[in-house]
């Protein structure tokens, strides 16, 4: 069930049995997104750890694919077959993650309170040991998720499984080296069942993308590898998400793998965690906190 105070349309596939969530009026994404806002940083403040400025940032994005875009099945699978499926590579934006995927049903929204505890099953980067549904890769050391994901895509060809496989990654992952062979691969393959989106948020953990490993235009780079690439914009525009998101999903299935350039602001939201990358990886303190949720409001009930 989907934790919230409006009434959303559930429709039941009568071939496929997955669930659509129909969430098309945008207020109520956006409230959807602000409770998510509120999760992440409660959750990173509770144990004064985590990621919350990349979180904040992909807030709108991941709300709008787990509510209005993937087809998901009921319950949870690791085979993922007849159903979108979804794989965070920049996984320590895992708050985010968590959030979206406890309040679209996949676990209870209590068990948020246990983020990065000891024997938790929501740690720092998500983990598949534990079991915890909606996690289909772990992810340790960046630049391993769009491997996976193409490997995903592929088995659903295999399997005459028509449906599409959504990734994410971060603009400072794409330095690390397997993203391209990964990428080369996909476009040599005609992996066309896949959407990969890039974070461009143009900040890591020590400074600007360009200060610590400048990549020139990564457009062009996707361009070269034979990949159709969109552009979003306004990545933390809910329309915007929505629109880019149809785009390309109506430009799957042509021989190409599809990119988006999804333009954030890191630490979304929150004016003090934005236009910087201090808040990549660091907690807010009381103080803090109580600023940054008076900016994000009680939508659909913290936990």
């Amino acid at each position: 069930m989907i934790c919230t105070t409006k009434k959303i349309k559930l429709l039941l596939h009568p071939i496929n049995t997955y669930i659509s969530f129909i969430m098309s009026n945008t207020q109520q994404l956006q409230d959807f997104t602000t409770q998510v806002r509120r999760d992440i940083l409660r959750m990173v403040h509770a144990v004064n750890s985590g990621h919350p400025g990349g979180s904040l940032g992909c807030a709108e994005f991941l709300v709008t694919l787990y509510q209005d875009v993937m087809k998901r099945n009921e319950g949870f699978d690791m085979n993922g077959i007849g159903e979108d499926l979804f794989f965070l590579s920049n996984g320590h934006i895992s708050p985010v993650f968590y959030s979206v995927l406890a309040r679209s049903g996949y676990f209870p929204v209590a068990e948020l309170a246990t983020f990065r505890k000891l024997n938790s099953r929501l740690q720092g980067h998500p983990t598949t040991h534990e079991g915890l549904p909606g996690i289909r890769m772990a992810s340790g050391s960046l630049g391993q998720g769009m491997s996976v994901a193409i490997g995903a895509a592929q088995a659903k060809k295999l399997n005459n499984d028509n449906h599409l496989v959504f990734a994410l990654l971060g603009d400072g992952e794409l330095q690390e080296g397997q993203n391209w062979e990964a990428i080369m691969y996909a476009s040599a393959k005609k992996v066309d069942n896949l959407i990969a989106t890039i974070d461009l948020n143009g900040k890591q953990i020590d400074g600007t993308t360009d200060e610590v490993l400048a990549m020139g235009s990564v457009k062009a780079k996707f361009e070269a590898f034979d990949w159709i690439v969109l552009e979003i914009k306004e990545g933390n525009n809910i329309d915007a998400i929505k629109a880019g998101l149809a785009e390309a999903k109506s430009k799957s299935g042509n021989g190409k793998p599809v990119c988006i350039l999804l333009h954030t602001e890191m630490g979304n939201g929150v004016d003090f965690m934005m236009h910087t990358h201090a808040w990549h990886g660091k907690a807010p303190n009381d103080e803090q906190l109580a600023k940054a949720l008076e900016q994000n409001v009680e939508t659909l009930g913290d936990y």
